[in-house]
């Protein structure tokens, strides 16, 4: 079937969100496990579609000071989760983001289902 809107487009593109814990490094994958963390709504976004690697690493960089003041101020177990968008462009701002993900301490990837977006 053809299908003219995807006429034009191809390439490997990037996630367009990632979806994190953040807050004490202890209690990250406690939080992991569906019950607790499921269905949890974001309590942070951060949109860095459009920008360049360097703005979106000093954005986030930013960012993850609130969030970890925000999760600390909480109740137990002191992690809130985030979302964090890419839009939709090529996959080097999400390569960026992801690769800021695993060398963060205080992030993690939240469980697929564990957070509602609207």
């Amino acid at each position: 079937v053809f299908n003219p809107s995807i006429v034009g487009i191809g390439g490997k593109a990037g996630r367009t969100s990632f979806v994190v814990n953040v807050g004490r490094v202890e209690n990250l994958y406690k939080t992991s496990k569906r019950g607790r963390a499921h269905h949890r709504l974001p309590q942070a976004t951060i949109d860095l579609h459009g920008c360049t690697q360097e703005d979106a690493v000093e954005k986030l960089g930013a960012s993850l000071e609130t969030w970890v003041d925000t999760a600390m101020q909480g109740s137990y177990p002191w992690v809130i989760p985030a979302v964090i968008i890419c839009g939709g462009g090529n996959q080097i701002l999400s390569e960026t983001v992801e690769a800021w993900i695993k060398r963060t301490i205080s992030v993690a990837n939240a469980p697929k289902g564990s957070i509602l977006l609207r």
